[in-house]
């Protein structure tokens, strides 16, 4: 009768530890999700902060694209005022269509590639997409892996009894970046 009871006993306490090494891992995927967040976030701000420069450099060329330019700075504002997550992803997305659109109509005027500051401007944009693109991968990973962790079997009985929820957001690219942007004049 001991020998079954330290046997059962035994066995809680393995599936104790077992449930709490689980608990500890899906606590730690789950605040890995909000950092990369952040790390999006931290290079999104530096593009925000990078347009009105460049928009200021493109007007003074061509005036005449006024409409591209007004669709730049709305799109910056968008992501300004984005509320969630959600929101600032739809914002940042649009952004990057127009400012590739305005990167085509750049190359329409040799005057500003020629222009220094517009150089400068351009390399740190170029830079700073880069790093969009490496911590937008960096945050579908983790969120990716958080969400292999939580829909996992056996782990996902842990999940369940604590709450852990999938993270649903993914960061996409836009659909219609799939297709290069057409400038007429």
């Amino acid at each position: 009768m001991k020998k079954g009871l330290l046997i059962v006993l035994g066995v809680v306490v393995l599936v104790g530890l077992w449930a709490g090494s689980v608990y500890n891992k899906l606590v730690n995927s789950s605040e890995a999700v909000p950092a990369a967040w952040g790390q999006v976030e931290t290079v999104l701000q530096r593009r925000y902060d990078l347009i009105p420069n460049l928009v200021n450099t493109v007007k003074g060329y061509a005036k005449h694209e006024k409409d591209l330019l007004t669709e730049v700075t709305r799109l910056r504002s968008q992501w300004g005022e984005a509320k969630n997550q959600g929101q600032k992803m739809a914002a940042s997305t649009g952004l990057e269509s127009a400012l590739s659109k305005l990167m085509v109509v750049v190359e329409q005027y040799p005057q500003i590639k020629a222009n220094e500051n517009f150089i400068r401007l351009q390399d740190e944009l170029a830079g700073t997409e880069n790093r969009i693109s490496v911590e937008r991968m960096r945050y579908n990973e983790t969120v990716n892996a958080y969400n292999v962790t939580v829909r996992g079997f056996p782990t996902n009985m842990v999940a369940n009894m604590f709450g852990f929820k999938k993270a649903e957001n993914y960061y996409e690219g836009e659909k219609a970046a799939q297709q290069a942007p057409k400038v007429e004049f």
